[in-house]
Formats: C-alpha cells, sequence, structure tokens
C-alpha cells in the first residue's frame, strides 16, 4: 500500500501533496510502468483522507499523461516514456536550470485580475472624504452583522434594475469575498449534506468547500453546462453553478436546462441552488444573461456575487441573497458573528452605487475589456497561428479558451510560450476529479490584466513559440 506524509497543516491542499509524491514516485521510478494503484477508497482510508482528496490527485494525474483509468479495473501507471517530466523537481540523472522568477514573463495572461488603471481612484476618494465628514459617528460604530443597511438597500436596488432580481434588505448579507461568504453558507446550510459542483470549476472554491468539512461531488458538465439527470443520478442535496457564464469554460445555461435544475431543487425542502453571478457585467454581444435567481418562484436559489470583477479583487467585498426561510435561520443561528467587512468601505461603496458612478465604471470597463478581446482576437486571425488556434467564449467575461491544434500538449504550449516572455495557464488545472477528461492543449487567456497596445506583442511572441513551420 502506498504511504506517504501529508500534512494538513501546509498551505499546500492535501490532494496537491499527494500528487506531487505520486508524480514524483513515477518518474523516479519507484512506481513502475503498468503498476496498479490502490483504489480510491483503499488509499483514502489508509492515508486518512477523504476518497474526493484521491480521487482529486488521480484525476490530474490522469489529465497529465502519469496515470491511465481503465473502467472497473483501476488505475495504472503509464510508461515512463510517454510521460511528461514534471515541472518541480526532477530525478537525479535529468537536472534541469533553477526556476525562472515570478516577473521574468512581459506579458501575463492571468485571469484573476483587472486593470489597476481603470479603477476610478478620484471619484472613490472624494466619497470616502464625504463619508468621513458626515457618517464619522457612524464609522466607530460596529455594523449590522448582516451588512450596513444603506449599502443592502443599493445592491437590492441594483439587483432588482439590472439582474431582475426582486429582494428584500433581510435577505441580503454583506461579506468580506466569496470564500467567506461560501464558509458562512456551508455552516447554515450544514456540514452535513453533499454539495455538487461543476466540474471543471475554480479549485479554490473546491478547497474551500473541502477545508469547511463539506462533501463535495464534482460533477461534469455538456455543452449546456450540468445536467438534470446527472444532478438524480448522483444525488446530491446543494448545487453550487455559474449559469450565467460558466467558469472556465463560458458556458450560458439555456432557459430550458436553467427551469429543469429549479423544478429538481423545488422537489425537495432540503435542496438549493447557489448561482455565482460573478461576472455578470461584462457581456459583450448581448444584453447581460438573466438571472437564475430571477426565475426562482419557489425561493430556492441562493445568489452569490463579489465586487472582485467589477471594481477590485483587494475590495473583498461581496453579497450572498438568502431564501426568507434560511435568512430567518441566518439570524437566529449565525446573527452572532460580526460583519466581516468595515463600515468605512460599506458607506463609501453604498455611496458609489446611490450616486451611478458604479454603473458608469462599469460602462467605461466593458469598452476597455471589449477592445482589448477584440486585438486580442485579430491578433490572432492575422497571425500564423490562425489555422491552428481556435478560440472560444469571446461573447462573455475577461478569458477565451484557445485550443490549440499544433501537435503539442498543453505542458509544452505554457513551457513554450514562457520561454518566449509569455504566461499563459491550462485547463487542466480545473479539473477536480476524472471523471470529465479535460481537452486536449487548451490554454486560459486572461485579457483584463494586459494593456491593449501589449496585446499585438505578446501574440507575436505566441506565434514564436507555438507556430510550427514544419
Amino acid at each position: 500500500m502506498l504511504t506517504y506524509m501529508l500534512d494538513p497543516s501546509r498551505k499546500t491542499p492535501l490532494y496537491e501533496q499527494l500528487y506531487t509524491a505520486i508524480r514524483d514516485d513515477i518518474v523516479s521510478g519507484v512506481l513502475r510502468s503498468r503498476e496498479k494503484l490502490p483504489s480510491k477508497r483503499k488509499l483514502a482510508a489508509h492515508l486518512r483522507v477523504s476518497p474526493v482528496t484521491i480521487e482529486t490527485a488521480y484525476g490530474q494525474l490522469v489529465a497529465e499523461g502519469y496515470l491511465e483509468s481503465a473502467p472497473k479495473r483501476g488505475y495504472f501507471v503509464q510508461t515512463l516514456s510517454s510521460v511528461q517530466p514534471p515541472r518541480g523537481n526532477a530525478p537525479q540523472s535529468a537536472p534541469v536550470p533553477p526556476a525562472a522568477p515570478v516577473d521574468d514573463c512581459r506579458y501575463d495572461f492571468r485571469t484573476n485580475v483587472v486593470d489597476t488603471d481603470c479603477f476610478p481612484f478620484s471619484i472613490w476618494a472624494k466619497l470616502l472624504r464625504g463619508v468621513l465628514t458626515e457618517r464619522s459617528h457612524e464609522l466607530l460604530r460596529a455594523p449590522d452583522p448582516q451588512g450596513a443597511p444603506v449599502l443592502r438597500e443599493e445592491i437590492r436596488r441594483y439587483l432588482y434594475q439590472y439582474r431582475g432580481i426582486e429582494v428584500d434588505i433581510d435577505q441580503i448579507i454583506v461579506g468580506a469575498g466569496s470564500e467567506y461568504l461560501v464558509g458562512l453558507l456551508i455552516q447554515l446550510l450544514g456540514r452535513d449534506k453533499v454539495y455538487a459542483l461543476e466540474n471543471p470549476g475554480y479549485p479554490k472554491l473546491y478547497r474551500s468547500f473541502e477545508a469547511s468539512g463539506a462533501t463535495v461531488l464534482p460533477l461534469p458538465l455538456d455543452r449546456h453546462g450540468l445536467r438534470e439527470d446527472r444532478l438524480r443520478d448522483a444525488a446530491p442535496d446543494i448545487v453550487y453553478l455559474t449559469p450565467s457564464h460558466h467558469f472556465p469554460l463560458g458556458v450560458v445555461m439555456p432557459a430550458a436546462r436553467r427551469l429543469a435544475l429549479l423544478r429538481w431543487a423545488e422537489e425537495d425542502a432540503h435542496r438549493y441552488l447557489i448561482e455565482d453571478d460573478y461576472d455578470s457585467e461584462f457581456r459583450y454581444s448581448s444584453r447581460p444573461i438573466p438571472a437564475l435567481k430571477g426565475l426562482d418562484r419557489a425561493d430556492r436559489v441562493i445568489y452569490l456575487n463579489t465586487f472582485a470583477k467589477s471594481l477590485a479583487p483587494s475590495l473583498r467585498i461581496g453579497y450572498v441573497v438568502l431564501p426568507r426561510p434560511l435568512a430567518q435561520q441566518f439570524r437566529e443561528r449565525l446573527g452572532f458573528y460580526s460583519s466581516t467587512v468595515p463600515s468605512f468601505e460599506q458607506y463609501t461603496l453604498a455611496e458609489f452605487l446611490r450616486t451611478g458612478a458604479f454603473e458608469r465604471h462599469i460602462s467605461r470597463s466593458r469598452n476597455l475589456y471589449k477592445a482589448r478581446r477584440d486585438a486580442l482576437l485579430d491578433a490572432f486571425a492575422h497571425s500564423p497561428l490562425a489555422p491552428v488556434v481556435h478560440l472560444s467564449g469571446a461573447d462573455a467575461g475577461l478569458h477565451l479558451l484557445a485550443r490549440v491544434e499544433n501537435g503539442m500538449d498543453e505542458h509544452t504550449l505554457i513551457a513554450r510560450a514562457h520561454d518566449a516572455g509569455v504566461r499563459v495557464y491550462g485547463l487542466s488545472s480545473h479539473y477536480l476529479s476524472a471523471f470529465a477528461p479535460c481537452p486536449a492543449a487548451t490554454i486560459l487567456l486572461g485579457y483584463a490584466g494586459v494593456p491593449t497596445e501589449d496585446i499585438e506583442g505578446a501574440v507575436a511572441q505566441l506565434t514564436q513559440a507555438w507556430y510550427n513551420k514544419t
């Protein structure tokens, strides 16, 4: 039986520790070609970790070609000649040069940034001064556990006007970002529940659920998102989904699929859908997609959003809209928690929303990001890569998917781009298990943090890295 020392106190997640240990044993020859690995349940029991931890580690190893999954037979080590070298430590017989410094790439297509130059600093500073003058006494008092009523009222108004959601401010809870709010929801809904997550999805979200002690069930998607029959087969209690614009695949869930999921949730009083509406403001070729919560007549949808994409990730302000019964339970069971967002920021954001500055900022940001998206599409269309790079997900959001058909695998594409001074990111890192095979050689290109004038140069470098003249 495989035995590895996994340390829960480390920042590195358990599944990543296990993945690294098994990968290194495969590359070094400790685990031989075609050797069968223990079943997920047996290894989980032996290492005293969740089966989901084993499943996620195995899934990543399958996605990267270190393991092969044989239906009803188990997991087997791939032959060494077919395995890509690890990105970390290599065997002693094949030393690699030291890792490049973090800032060695001129261009970085990260997906978790926004353009900081776009932030309305002067307006925000003016509102800050106004809040300091007009609400000086209120700033020194402990805020309402659910958030300042004035901010919740502005959020309520915004949701009604722009997302078609009609709620009361008593249903809204303001908190310090999505991680905190997810943890709060798990406490409210129960750690004994089974939570279904979209696969692929946010690895950080998966870690948040796992760290909170919840049972997580990754479910695969089709071209329309989550399927109702998958939910019936898997039988989760809670489903976390991004119906308006899935990350990272960019899928927009059609109305029929949304209504089917709502019907599923309505069949059991313990079922809820958590709708993450993370980037609904950025849609370029049509009006914003209506929120699932706007179709919710039975009060089964929990709506979650933050200002990370629309303003800045560092602002750390998000909010959740609870169904009325859950809002009452929150006040009775968890109302003792103090608000995690300082009053200063809450009142300033409330003014930012009330004065229309937020809508104007979103309009400017949308135009800026649309210009960057257009520049990226145009640069690829006019490059030698045009026949082999297939872009998708351009209608919304702040990133594109690039499927590259030049004979290189995902890791080679990333490494070659890095050598050319461009940092790109693979789709495989967003898959949570082996049950949904990752499309081959697919790269995420986040363009929000790349200046428009740099995009042509970045694509030129990618052309140098990926174009195979033969």
